[in-house]
């Protein structure tokens, strides 16, 4: 049966994360070792202000999502399903495209996932703040046609920095921008009578404020010796193959561009799904705190089973479906 992977993204973390696979599952267990006692204390412990920060909320997410990946692997070995199920492809949301890669192995070692992402958060943060450390950057979601809120970004931008930046779902566009503008963009939706929902984030993530963070992240990245991916991960910017164009050389090089490249430009969630689909997948599976992926693939695909993978519950609930959808 064939099957795809997704890696979530920011905004779902909360305190108490990740804990019970830890005490489950020594593969869970080794992974958040590897982190390291700082980010084992913020998952398990941290408040809601400090997850908020994003170069803490990127290494705690970014952990807990590889532990509940390695419990996951583990449970399908154990249930005698590894033979029986084929991954189509690998893809992640923003900062799960980071744990799509090391699952396929284009970053080879956790600890160097964790300083990767670690890094690439203080470096996002400190794009989207002034000189004085206020935040400067805002993001909202529309929920509404595509064209519908492209249009409203059109006539809220004026001089400011405005963009449609996560393209979700047929009914769901996140936009990214400075706080002035991401408030018009508000104003102008209520007057269109389009909801726009402000988004309780530190920065305008994936818009062209993050440009100076993705010019540095690039030395972070070639530090880190990426390898080419074992597995197909269909990248954000792209909602293909990352290795689309690759034509040799330098895998690093290129990985690095690539992921440079996705720091400062929109996602194509919706695209990415319907890749999935195209290529006959029954089931997504969601891996990484909170299941908003899932819900944007019971929003956007039908006939396609949603499964997530946060917690020893939710990871014995989607065992239990992938038997029965095995069987059917």
């Amino acid at each position: 049966m064939k099957i795809g992977i997704v890696f979530a993204g920011q905004g779902a973390q909360y305190s108490g994360m990740g804990k019970d696979l830890y005490d489950a599952y020594p593969q869970a267990k080794k992974v958040f070792d590897l982190a390291g006692e700082q980010v084992k204390e913020w998952c398990f412990n941290g408040d809601e202000d400090t997850l908020k920060e994003t170069h803490i909320t990127q290494p705690t997410i970014y952990t807990t999502t590889m532990a509940a990946y390695e419990a996951l692997l583990a449970e399908i070995d154990n249930q005698g399903l590894a033979d029986k199920l084929e991954t189509v492809a690998l893809a992640g949301f923003s900062l799960g495209e980071y744990s799509a890669l090391t699952a396929a192995g284009a970053i080879d070692e956790y600890s160097k996932g964790i300083d990767i992402v670690a890094k690439r958060g203080t470096l996002m943060k400190e794009a989207g703040q002034d000189a004085d450390g206020n935040n400067i950057g805002a993001m909202a979601a529309g929920l509404g046609k595509r064209d519908k809120i492209l249009e409203l970004v059109e006539m809220a931008r004026e001089d400011g920095i405005l963009e449609g930046v996560n393209f979700n779902s047929p009914k769901q566009t996140v936009v990214a921008g400075d706080k002035a503008a991401v408030e018009r963009f508000c104003a102008v939706a209520a007057e269109n009578r389009v909801k726009a929902i402000p988004l309780s984030v530190s920065t305008a993530f994936h818009s062209p404020m993050m440009v100076p963070a993705a010019e540095k992240l690039k030395d972070v990245l070639l530090a880190a010796d990426l390898k080419a991916p074992e597995q197909t991960v269909y990248a954000d910017a792209t909602a293909d193959d990352i290795m689309r164009d690759y034509d040799g050389g330098n895998v690093g090089e290129y990985l690095t561009g690539m992921l440079a490249r996705q720091a400062m430009s929109p996602v194509y969630w919706e695209e990415i799904l319907n890749r999935f689909a195209d290529n006959g997948v029954k089931a997504i599976i969601e891996v990484g705190p909170g299941h908003t992926l899932s819900g944007l693939t019971k929003k956007t695909l039908k006939g396609v089973t949603a499964l997530n993978v946060e917690n020893v519950e939710t990871l014995n609930e989607t065992m239990k479906q992938l038997k029965q959808l095995v069987e059917e």
